[in-house]
């Protein structure tokens, strides 16, 4: 089995359950990066726009509301199960012009010069060759589009999202960590690397602006949070109940240091990418 083909998987048995099952919260969690991109896929004059890994579609939805009658937004995510709920919700939201597709980005074969603009909500990261990933997308887009994504930037400045990870390895003997360039969260924490992916394939005038967003998660929400989502959270449930229990109290004990009045209170550190196509 390829590389590909089980991340695949992943997202379309418990890893992409969980982000269905936490849509609400992790959409309010969101919430400032999806307003970046649809004003950012909005500040020119655009029909047709294409959401990379979209999810369970709210930036979807939101730019297709944005874009009235006379666009379309269309999002692509590997999840069916992401993708069903994304439906249903452009149907309760009223927004017959968001669109979804089931495919891979890298792979897809997108007719060419079919987007105005691409936005994607920290959806580029897993890509197995990211070159040929937006050299792909590139295709897509017509000339002098628009690409405007988010991605995270390193580990070391984000400890609100390794705190799982940095406080169990030792019980779960998961200290290693990927190699930094490796499809994951942080593949794209590396601004010069970013910039020379882009331009080998064949986007122009990229520029790479540090974002600092503060995020919120009431006490409740964390639990579940730190309890579901992330490498610890997908084996959390296969756990014997004693590791089981270890782990939840070592969680509980990381993540104590974030709370302020049963308030989780951190820093998302991200990378607000743009280019052209050429």
């Amino acid at each position: 089995m390829t590389r590909h083909q089980d991340s695949g998987l992943a997202w379309n048995a418990r890893r992409g359950n969980v982000w269905v099952d936490l849509q609400p919260t992790l959409d309010r969690l969101f919430l400032p990066f999806e307003h970046v991109l649809t004003d950012a896929a909005l500040a020119r004059d655009v029909g047709r726009v294409l959401d990379i890994g979209c999810g369970t579609g709210a930036t979807t939805v939101a730019i297709a509301n944005r874009l009235g009658p006379h666009g379309e937004c269309t999002g692509i995510d590997v999840s069916e199960a992401m993708l069903n709920l994304a439906r249903q919700r452009a149907i309760a939201e009223g927004a017959p012009n968001a669109r979804f597709l089931v495919g891979d980005a890298e792979r897809h074969r997108f007719p060419p010069n079919a987007f105005d603009a691409v936005v994607s909500r920290f959806g580029v990261m897993f890509f197995d060759d990211p070159a040929a990933a937006f050299a792909n997308i590139g295709n897509a887009v017509r000339p002098g589009g628009a690409l405007t994504w988010l991605a995270w930037r390193s580990r070391e400045e984000n400890p609100f999202m390794t705190a799982a990870e940095r406080a169990t390895g030792h019980l779960l003997r998961s200290s290693n960590q990927p190699a930094r360039e490796a499809p994951g969260p942080f593949a794209l924490a590396n601004p010069d690397r970013v910039s020379q992916l882009l331009t080998v394939a064949g986007w122009r005038d990229v520029q790479v602006g540090a974002l600092n967003v503060s995020c919120t998660l009431p006490k409740a929400e964390l639990t579940v949070y730190t309890h579901r989502m992330g490498p610890v959270g997908m084996v959390l449930p296969n756990l014997d109940p004693a590791l089981q229990r270890k782990v939840i109290a070592t969680l509980e004990d990381a993540f104590a240091e974030f709370l302020v009045d049963d308030i989780a209170k951190f820093n998302a550190a991200c990378w607000v990418i743009r280019a052209r196509a050429g």
